[in-house]
């Protein structure tokens, strides 16, 4: 019997490698919290080859890391979300990379400065006794009422029962970099039970200028220990559901800061639907927000483009 031949793979022959890191973002163990790729080292990748990478990795979002062109920054960062499409924002996809630029010793404590979006936005690391944990300035919100109807939300977010939206809180849109709208229902359980049709849903976010919906409750026992229990949706850039929203829970801790419901750091709970229940802590300060977490390293590789 002939022996059969060894075979070399050709991956990475001829080819550019990428580092790339899978990080779960507000965990303190894997697999649970928002999973992020982060490919570090990505100055010459095109814009399409990075859409292309993301939809790849499938993930709510992709982080690249490159050279920055801001004065004083340290790493820009740019992210796409599976359906190729670019989104701005400190969220989990910026609060995420920088763990694992710290990690590799990359960044050191005890601040850098990213550039994000065209803008230059501190961050704040802590290494005390050897946990790492992020701080990412997110700037001002903006806030704005939500002129929606009952009935178009209702359309949006169910597919049986109507939806019971809270009245003491109307919707409002807020943004930290990226715009959505913060809808506010009667409990947790009106939380679990929302089922979005996307095309009513990205109706409504379209009308508002809005790229996701937050939805979210301030009562019951599932939301104990937090100042809400939340869930995000955002079909106009092809995530059906994220566990861990900092670009939304910044604008609504500054929402309910601004309404006298909350003191100066707020805790929402996230993710519990999906089964990676996500704990986001955002500081409210007159110039803005700041969104706090640490993360834990999920796998490693490379990719050979």
């Amino acid at each position: 019997m002939d022996t059969p031949r060894s075979v070399t793979p050709d991956a990475g022959r001829n080819r550019n490698t990428h580092p790339y890191a899978v990080v779960d973002v507000f965990a303190d163990r894997p697999l649970t919290g928002n999973p992020l790729a982060v490919v570090t080292d990505a100055d010459d990748l095109t814009d399409a080859q990075m859409a292309a990478i993301a939809v790849e990795f499938n993930l709510s979002e992709t982080t690249f890391v490159s050279r920055p062109t801001l004065p004083g920054a340290d790493h820009s960062l740019r992210s796409f979300t599976p359906g190729g499409d670019e989104v701005g924002g400190a969220g989990h996809n910026a609060l995420g990379a920088w763990w694992w630029l710290v990690t590799i010793g990359a960044a050191r404590a005890p601040g850098a400065v990213q550039q994000l979006g065209g803008r230059a936005l501190p961050v704040h690391i802590d290494a005390d006794d050897g946990v790492l944990t992020i701080g990412l300035d997110q700037g001002p919100v903006e806030l704005a009422e939500a002129p929606v109807t009952a009935q178009a939300l209702g359309e949006a977010l169910t597919a049986s029962d109507p939806v019971r939206l809270d009245p003491t809180l109307s919707p409002v849109t807020g943004s930290v970099g990226s715009t959505h709208l913060l809808v506010a229902l009667t409990s947790p359980r009106d939380v679990d039970a929302v089922e979005p049709h996307g095309p009513a849903l990205a109706r409504v976010l379209a009308d508002l200028g809005a790229e996701g919906c937050y939805v979210y409750s301030r009562s019951g026992d599932a939301s104990a220990g937090h100042d809400a229990y939340c869930r995000f949706f955002n079909p106009t850039v092809g995530i059906d559901e994220d566990p861990a929203t900092g670009t939304a829970a910044g604008p609504l801790a500054a929402h309910l800061h601004r309404l006298g419901l909350v003191g100066d750091r707020v805790r929402f709970l996230q993710g519990s639907a999906m089964g990676r229940p996500s704990v986001l802590t955002i500081d409210v300060a007159p110039e803005g927000t700041r969104l706090t977490g640490r993360c834990a390293l999920a796998a490693t590789g490379q990719l050979h483009l």
